[in-house]
Parts: C-alpha cells; structure tokens; sequence
C-alpha cells in the first residue's frame, strides 16, 4: 500500500457505488426480468478512482485464492480483469487475464476465449453483477469446454435476489462478492439524507 493508502472495504466500495453506479427506476436486466433498481458497475470501474479502488479489493481476493488466471464474460468483466491485472503488476505478481464472447469469433482464431488462456492454470471468474448468475455459469460453460477448472469465482455486487450467487455455488467449490444491494442502498440512503 502507498503511504497514507487505507485500506479498502466494502463498505468504502458500497459508498461509491451509490454514488457513481446506483439508480432507482425501472430497469430490464440481462436475465429478462424487470427491476426497480440498477447498478452499473461499469459507471464506477472507469474512473480512476473506481479502477483503483476495485482492482484492489479483487486482487486481494484474488491473491487469497492463489489465482494463476482471471477471466469473465464479455463485456461486464472486461474493465474488471484488467484492473486486477494492473494491481498485480504494480505488486509483482505473475497473472494472466482472459475474456469469454458471448459468441465465438467468426474470423482470426475463431475463439470463444481471448487472452492467453491456459487450461490447466489456476482460473478464477470475475463478474461485475450477480442476479441470476447466468452469465458467470456460461463463461464457467467455456472454460470447462476448453479444457479448464474455475476454481472460485467473485462477483463486485450480490443483487441478493435470485439465488444468483447459490446457483453458481452448485458448481463452484468458492463464490464470494465485494459488496451486495443491501450495502449499496444504507450508502445510497445515506448521501441522500447529505451524510
């Protein structure tokens, strides 16, 4: 850590989030279905302090689960692997990120992984938000037809509705989440009340 750096929380990520990634309203999902609250977490991991704060607190995770490679489906974990990857340089650490399309390229190598995937390197998935947990169980999907093992996956926000993060329990040994929609409204709550 920098000098004067403190170390990051949550709670601190559930803060910015409301402020930066939070709104109320209606919202189609990703899943198809309707909600009245969304969390864009791509609002906060491209700005430089989102970036920063975020890397940080999923290359900690990362490093605990002694990751070889990191990787998530297109688009959502994208700005994600590669903040964790620019936290890992800055600490030394040899990592590898990857990322899984929707739909396999229909030129060049025709992947449906890009990056320097390897198959039997220690893998773990990142998601920037858990509903269903869909889209973290079709990158699982790739990574297992290419021959890899997702050994944990971590998500930035639990939405905490839809079994999202238990459904992805049933076929990976550890699923854990920075923050959760519980944090995020008590910060939103909070800057509205101009605490």
């Amino acid at each position: 850590m920098r000098g004067g750096e403190h170390a990051p929380t949550g709670e601190t990520l559930a803060a910015m989030l409301a402020r930066l990634s939070y709104r109320r309203g209606r919202f189609r999902l990703a899943s198809g279905r309707t909600s009245d609250f969304y969390v864009d977490v791509k609002n906060t991991v491209f700005t430089a302090e989102g970036a920063d704060l975020i890397g940080r607190l999923l290359f900690e995770r990362v490093e605990k689960l002694e990751a070889e490679q990191i990787g998530g489906m297109a688009v959502g974990a994208v700005p994600l692997v590669s903040a964790v990857l620019c936290r890992a340089a800055l600490a030394g650490r040899p990592l590898s990120g990857f990322f899984v399309r929707k739909q396999a390229k229909d030129h060049g190598t025709a992947a449906a992984i890009d990056g320097p995937f390897r198959p039997d390197a220690r893998t773990v998935l990142l998601e920037d938000v858990v509903t269903t947990g869909e889209s973290t169980l079709r990158a699982l999907d790739a990574v297992e037809s290419a021959g890899g093992r997702v050994a944990a996956v971590v998500a930035v926000v639990d939405r905490e509705e839809d079994d999202g993060l238990a459904r992805i329990a049933g076929r990976v040994e550890r699923v854990t989440a920075l923050t959760c929609k519980t944090q995020i409204v008590a910060a939103a709550k909070k800057n509205a009340e101009g605490r």
